[in-house]
């Protein structure tokens, strides 16, 4: 049933100013996350290397965010600084991952696989440690700008909308590498590419530290009274990091959110990766050059109508909550997956952009969703525990994203290997290896994002509830501000 949502009060709206330079966070958090799995296709097509062997290398440096990604979350909870608790972190993380990242991609020619495998993997970790820097306070920040249900969501739809300019870029990225115009080869590509991104992000991606007010930093402030042993320190820090990160992995409103976003976003990430080789081989019998060319313009359509699709989200769930608009957006996605099976047709290749639109719901509605409904756990685990921990859930949840994406990445390559797929065919591809890849591309996502839903049918944090859980964290807060007035 629709409803007139509760309305937002004048003192927790954020300036749309604001949101706009928080968004631009999210423009260097999406442009990082997704130009390394896009541009990783050089690694393959211009440096010859085995599918499954640069999916291992996608996914081995994101597997130390295991344990980085929580230890930052934890940091940046309990940091004191005259900065404030995120703000010197994402400033620095920003700076510290778009250099990396440029030089990430200055492959040396002439080399063996093995080079290049360790070359890129020394890389990518320290690419992803200095990413994390950036990312996870980033994230934090956006949970505590504001306490309200609704305005929470109108912040992450913003910030989505911003971070969404990322996906509109990144699709032409292979066909960029591989302009003869421009570069002499998709490697020579790879290097110009990378060096552009990566002082982009630095300039960017500084922004929200610079002009963003974090809500907790005096409380961070007027907390930096303790005196302790440097030793003592540390063994206090490492027992209750360890017991934070325990009792928020426990908590189940916050596992069914990240278990439907690694759900959906894995299948996203899975096919993504995929349908370009589909594309490529399938419907363009192994043109790169026309295939990087329609890879370009899906993702085009998809960001345009993903776009449209963070405003109607942002809308509807003010009306219905964010539980049911989640089942309409993911919905409306699997619909989207299944028409691919239709609409790659090699005899009508601009046929496969009909399901962009469609599919554009998915990742349109998880993150503008997603993002809101987290900060509303924060507010319900501050009443079970007390603490504000915005750095460890959002470390937490984010890493169940890139862990989706490098798994994706990975079993793409071996996926790609089991359906017959060899590289030297080019164009000549089995038939079996042509089924197979279509079969995956959209049987997988539809599968993912149906389990999604399931699991957030149990959801049960509604915007009264919610509200209820405010008002007892404002009496408490009330309280405790007389008491230690006295």
């Amino acid at each position: 049933m629709s409803k007139p949502p509760l309305k937002t009060s004048h003192e927790d709206r954020i300036p749309i100013s604001r949101k706009l330079t928080y968004g631009m966070g999210a423009l260097a958090n999406n442009l990082l996350g997704a130009a390394i799995g896009m541009m990783s296709i050089v690694l393959i097509t211009g440096l010859k290397m085995n599918p499954a062997v640069v999916g291992a290398l996608m996914a081995i440096p994101r597997l130390t965010d295991a344990l980085t990604d929580p230890l930052m979350g934890y940091i940046s909870d309990h940091t004191k600084s005259r900065w404030g608790r995120r703000k010197p972190y994402i400033f620095a993380g920003a700076i510290l991952s778009g250099v990396i990242f440029a030089f990430l991609w200055q492959l040396p020619a002439g080399h063996s696989e093995s080079f290049y495998f360790w070359y890129f993997l020394g890389g990518s970790i320290l690419f992803y440690l200095a990413y994390t820097v950036f990312a996870t306070p980033w994230v934090a920040m956006g949970y505590e700008l504001t306490p309200d249900y609704n305005e929470r969501t109108r912040l992450m739809g913003v910030a989505n909308f911003i971070g969404q300019f990322a996906w509109v870029a990144v699709p032409w990225f292979y066909a960029i590498m591989e302009n003869d115009a421009l570069f002499e080869d998709a490697v020579a590509g790879a290097r110009g590419l990378a060096i552009a991104i990566g002082v982009f992000v630095a300039i960017v991606g500084v922004l929200p530290a610079l002009f963003c007010k974090e809500r907790f930093k005096e409380a961070s402030e007027r907390g930096a009274v303790a005196k302790e042993s440097p030793l003592e320190g540390l063994a206090k820090n490492a027992l209750n990091f360890g017991k934070g990160f325990l009792i928020t992995i426990r908590f189940p409103p916050f596992l069914k959110l990240c278990g439907a976003t690694f759900l959906v976003f894995n299948g996203f990430m899975l096919v993504s990766a995929f349908s370009s080789y589909v594309i490529i081989y399938y419907i363009f019998s192994g043109d790169q050059d026309l295939g990087a060319e329609y890879i370009g313009w899906f993702g085009t359509v998809s960001s345009i109508s993903t776009f449209c699709v963070i405003f109607l989200v942002t809308w509807i769930s003010t009306r219905i909550g964010k539980r049911q608009t989640f089942f309409l957006a993911t919905g409306v996605s699997i619909v989207g997956y299944g028409l691919k099976w239709f609409c790659y047709n090699p005899d009508h290749p601009n046929l496969l952009l009909l399901p962009a639109p469609l599919i554009a719901f998915g990742l349109g509605g998880l993150f503008t969703l997603m993002g809101s409904m987290v900060a509303d756990v924060c507010d319900l685990d501050e009443i079970a525990t007390g603490e504000r921990r915005e750095g460890m859930f959002g470390s937490i949840f984010w890493w169940v994203v890139k862990l989706g994406m490098a798994l994706a990445l990975a079993l793409s390559g071996i996926l790609l290997n089991a359906t017959g797929f060899e590289v030297e065919l080019e164009g000549d591809q089995t038939e079996r290896a042509l089924l197979l890849m279509r079969v995956f591309d959209f049987l997988v996502p539809m599968v993912t994002s149906g389990i999604a839903i399931w699991i957030i049918a149990t959801y049960r944090l509604t915007e009264e509830k919610a509200l209820e859980v405010r008002n007892e964290l404002e009496r408490r807060r009330t309280t405790r501000v007389k008491n230690c007035s006295r």
